[in-house]
Parts: C-alpha cells; structure tokens; sequence
C-alpha cells in the first residue's frame, strides 16, 4: 500500500511540472522595455519566438557523394 501511494504522489509531482499555462510576470518584476521604434511591447508569444538571426536557414547544399577535399592553407601542422 506504502508503494501504491509513493507511486502516486511521486505521478503527481511529475504531472504538476508539465501543467502549461499563459506567461506572467512574477510579482514585482518588470517587463522588459519596449524596444525602440515600437509602441507597444512584444507579448509572450513574441518574445518567446526565435528571430530569423537566431535559427537560421540552411543555406548550403548537401553532399550527396564523398568528394576530395581542396588544399587547406590554414591547415599547418602542430607547433613542436
């Protein structure tokens, strides 16, 4: 029975860390200052969304056969 309830309290505890709610500020913080040039402040949502800079796309084609790699000249050997 003891196991039964640790069992359940410990499913509990689990399940509260994954409850999903709206974004609130914590009391007596501010919300961070709205940026130049706006009027309004971002809202969660846009704070929370990545911009282009900070996942940007994938720009360079793919190999899609082993190829021979060019001449390094920055490739010197180990100072010793």
């Amino acid at each position: 029975m003891k196991r039964i309830a640790g069992s359940l309290a410990l499913l509990l505890a689990l399940g509260a860390c994954g409850q999903q709610r709206d974004l609130r500020l914590a009391e007596g913080m501010t919300p961070p200052p709205v940026p130049y040039g706006q009027e309004q402040p971002d809202t969660p949502e846009q704070l929370l969304d990545p911009g282009p800079e900070a996942v940007p796309l994938r720009s360079v084609e793919l190999r899609r056969q082993s190829e021979e790699r060019e001449d390094d000249p920055f490739d010197l050997p180990p100072e010793g």
